[in-house]
């Protein structure tokens, strides 16, 4: 019996800006030549999963009408998705210091992770604020383009070696670790859980329904967007902060040459003016 030859599929070039011209126009993210390697291993799964002899086929697949679907599926695929517990623990540590003290007394504080992925994120933010602030006075959405993340999100259990990042006071307070079933694994708790949403969102589409924020993160995705894509989501996103409000990009990340009401109080952090 001859095995099946699993060698990584080759990609021609019109397939490749075809495929990533499809994928900035539906999220804005720009995958410049130099990235064949990395949509093939990406796709190439898929490809074989749908009995297709190739990258050819493919394409043809994702021209025809109405093939919703499959766009949503190779969108999962590309979009990248890495993320941890108090990844760049700076910001959180920013928020319980400066942000969080200044909260007015009865009113809710809201926080939107706008690229959540499978949610540590957002469940960090969740740690931070019902450690400092009053139960019930916050709530937390977030949301991401990835149907297959925000479903990961929502079910909230993540190996148990991702809770070492979780500093020991917070973790014995927030988190549980599973049994029988879920051995191996680790969730938060479900006061916790109640307080954040999380929904399938492109940040290139209107979000305005969210309503405003305190807070937004958005933190090494505009890294993937190309300077016009940033101007114009940049203005949308102060739109929905309240007065005074903030959003907090990657450490990476600058907002040096998209103009904005922001003012930077740290690097990778920009106060909205109350005036």
């Amino acid at each position: 019996m001859t095995a099946p030859d699993l060698a990584p599929r080759t990609i021609s070039r019109a397939d490749f800006e075809y495929i990533t011209g499809v994928l900035h126009d539906h999220t804005g993210i720009r995958l410049a030549p130099g990235k064949e390697a990395l949509v093939s291993s990406r796709l190439d799964k898929r490809i074989r999963a749908l009995g297709l002899g190739g990258y050819g086929e493919y394409v043809r697949l994702l021209r025809e009408r109405g093939n919703e679907v499959e766009l949503h599926q190779m969108i999962n695929l590309l979009t990248t998705n890495e993320t941890f517990f108090f990844r760049e623990a700076q910001h959180f540590e920013y928020l319980r210091r400066e942000v969080l003290p200044k909260q007015p007394a009865g009113r809710l504080f809201r926080l939107w992770s706008a690229a959540s992925s499978t949610g540590e994120e957002a469940y960090t933010a969740a740690m931070v604020l019902a450690d400092t602030l009053p139960s019930g006075s916050w709530e937390i959405v977030g949301t991401d383009i990835s149907t297959r993340v925000v479903e990961g999100a929502r079910a909230g259990l993540y190996p148990v070696a991702a809770a070492e990042r979780i500093p020991r006071p917070l973790l014995r307070r927030f988190g549980l670790r599973g049994r029988e079933e879920y051995e191996g694994l680790m969730t938060v708790t479900r006061e916790l859980r109640s307080r954040v949403q999380f929904h399938c969102l492109n940040l290139i589409g209107d979000f305005r329904q969210l309503g405003r924020f305190d807070v937004i993160m958005l933190r090494n995705v505009m890294i993937y967007f190309d300077i016009d894509t940033k101007r114009d989501l940049v203005p949308r996103l102060v739109e929905r902060l309240v007065p005074g409000g903030h959003l907090i990009i990657g450490s990476s990340e600058s907002l040096n040459s998209i103009p904005s009401r922001l003012r930077m109080v740290e690097p990778s952090i920009y106060r909205l003016d109350e005036s």
